[in-house]
């Protein structure tokens, strides 16, 4: 049996939804090589709104599963037109 996942909060001083989104797609290019984290899962908030929170990422698996938290999910933004990619 394992234990519970972690959930680290980040803050930041970014005034800007979109310089939020932004910020946390870089996040996941540079830091794609660290295995233990989930980007599908990742949300933003307001600061003083943290219980209201905003996916980015569709995150729906794509073909094929494989083993690995992340693999085979869509990569592409929320509501994204089209098919889902990974």
């Amino acid at each position: 049996m394992s234990g519970p996942h972690w959930v680290i909060h980040l803050p930041t001083t970014l005034t800007d939804h979109q310089a939020a989104v932004d910020l946390l797609a870089a996040l996941r290019t540079s830091l794609a090589h660290v295995s233990v984290l989930d980007f599908g899962e990742a949300t933003i908030s307001v600061e003083d709104e943290q219980s209201t929170r905003t996916r980015i990422w569709c995150d729906a698996p794509v073909g094929e599963p494989r083993a690995g938290p992340g693999s085979r999910r869509c990569h592409r933004f929320v509501n994204h037109p089209g098919p889902c990619a990974n």
